[in-house]
This record gives structure tokens, sequence and C-alpha cells, in this order.
């Protein structure tokens, strides 16, 4: 993927994300008072949910457009990054939502107040359509970038707040039996925690510059070791910049008789064609040179 390509996607998606956040608060606002009206936690749960979904929205939206600034020379790598930053923003923020409506929960049981199951039906039924329309927006572009992925998980949390909601309303409109919606909430609280900690945790390895998940280090440097003159490789170290974006460098140990820039275009071109790097540095050594280190350092 060029940095073209990479503007144009994040072009596309912001104007996604615009689109979703206006349908985001658009209907918090009539979650929250629907919630005051039935007296609903589960409702209130997924009020929440779209109010810090619509935080977590706008800041995927100025990610993404910090993160379209050109490289100056204080930031060589540009703003890419921010888009990570903002993917762990959100996640921090749904497993924090998730903990507030968990303890709102426990403090409900044993004393479920009464709940009025037809409105409450009635705007989950709503607002499960305009998850399912967000969800659909964001879909493309949560493949292809943490920071829409984070967004994408949200809603997709609101979704799942959204059928909770129906199926406790459908329970208490036929049952009469009102606890149901507390165990609705947490079960909506307790459904996000896993997506939403493995975002966490693919955000924390880019963070940490660990290696690509599926990079195996050592099948790349028998690839490069296969190169025409090419005798060792050492430091070798590969990350990722953003999403979709990998970097490595490495040292690459050639026989004196290689032609070096035939050299540097066959490993560039392995390790933009077979393993994705974007961007690679590669810092080209002769054996030469290699024995005479070793000769003046015992």
């Amino acid at each position: 993927m060029s940095p073209h390509e990479h503007e144009t996607a994040a072009s596309a998606g912001s104007r996604q994300l615009l689109a979703v956040l206006a349908m985001v608060l658009a209907f918090a606002v009539v979650e929250v008072v629907g919630s005051i009206l039935t007296n609903s936690l589960a409702l209130l749960a997924d009020a929440g949910h779209l109010a810090t979904d619509a935080g977590g929205l706008a800041i995927a939206l100025l990610a993404i457009r910090i993160a379209r600034r050109p490289a100056t020379p204080e930031r060589s790598f540009g703003y890419a990054r921010v888009e990570i930053l903002a993917a762990v923003i959100n996640a921090v923020i749904l497993l924090v939502v998730a903990v507030v409506v968990m303890v709102e929960a426990i403090s409900r049981i044993g004393a479920p107040p009464d709940v009025l199951p037809v409105p409450m039906l009635a705007i989950a039924i709503a607002g499960l359509a305009v998850n399912v329309v967000s969800m659909g927006l964001l879909h493309a572009g949560a493949q292809r970038s943490l920071n829409l992925r984070g967004a994408y998980l949200e809603v997709m949390g609101d979704m799942l707040g959204s059928v909770a909601v129906i199926v406790a309303g459908v329970v208490i409109l036929a049952t009469g039996w009102t606890p149901i919606d507390t165990i609705a909430s947490v079960l909506v609280a307790l459904l996000i925690v896993p997506r939403t900690w493995s975002l966490l945790s693919e955000a924390t390895e880019v963070l940490m510059q660990s290696t690509p998940r599926g990079v195996d280090i050592g099948e790349l440097r028998t690839h490069l070791l296969g190169a025409a003159g090419v005798v060792d490789i050492h430091d070798v170290h590969a990350w990722t910049l953003t999403s979709g974006k990998h970097v490595i460098s490495a040292h690459v140990v050639i026989e004196p008789s290689a032609y070096p820039p035939a050299v540097l275009d066959e490993l560039c071109q392995c390790l933009s064609d077979d393993f994705d790097f974007e961007h690679s540095t590669i810092q080209l050594e002769s054996t030469d040179r290699r024995r005479l280190e070793q000769h003046s350092h015992p």
C-alpha cells in the first residue's frame, strides 16, 4: 500500500465516521430520555454506550485527520501513530463503561425497579436499526485500521446492547419479571470486554514496536539470505508504524563481488511483495569490512 492509498482510505473512513457520529449523537439523546421515562437500566446502559461511543468516534475522526498531516523534520514519520493512540483510548473507554454498568447492576440486585416494557422495546428496536446501519458503514474500514476497528467495536457493543434490551423488554412484557433488565445490562458489559481487550492488546503491541502479527522473523531472514550475493543478515528489527504500514531495518553482509544496487532492489522487492513491508532500511556491509573488524577487535 502506498502512502497515497493509505491517505485515500483514511479520507473515506473519516466520511463514514462522521455519518455514524451524527446518528449516534442523535440517538443517544433519544435513549437517555427513554431510559428516564421507562426506568430501564439496560436502556440506560445502552445510552451510556452511545454517549461514550460518540466521544470515541470523535477521537477516531480527529485521529484520522491528524494522521494525514505531512511529516516534519521533528516528526520524520509524521502523525500516523495517532490512530493507534485513538484505538487505545477507545478501548479504555469501553472497558470503563463495562465496569460502570456492572457496578450499577450490582447495586440493583434484590431491588429491581419497575420498568415500562413497551416504550423500552420501541426505543431498543430503533437503536438496533441505527447500529446495523452504522456497522455497515464502518465494516470495510475496520478490516484495515485499528482506529476504525475500535469505532466498529464500539458500535457492535451498542448493537449487542440493543439486542439485550429487546430481549429484556419482551420478557418483561410477557412475564413481568423485571430482574431480566439488570441481567441484560450485565450481559452487554461482559460481551464487549473480550473484543475490547483484544483491540487494546493489539494496539499496545504496535506502541511497543513488537514484530507485526503474521511476520516470522526466521522465515523472513531465510528469504533474504536467498538473495544473490547475500552472505549474512543481522540486527533485524521489524515493527508496525500504524495499521497496514509495516517497517523493517536490517544489516546485510554481501560478497565483495556483489553489485549493491542490484542486491538492494532484490531485497526491497522481497520485503514488499512477500512480507508487505511498506518501508525498509537496509544497511549493506562487505565481507571484507567484517573481516577487518574481526581482526581489529579480537
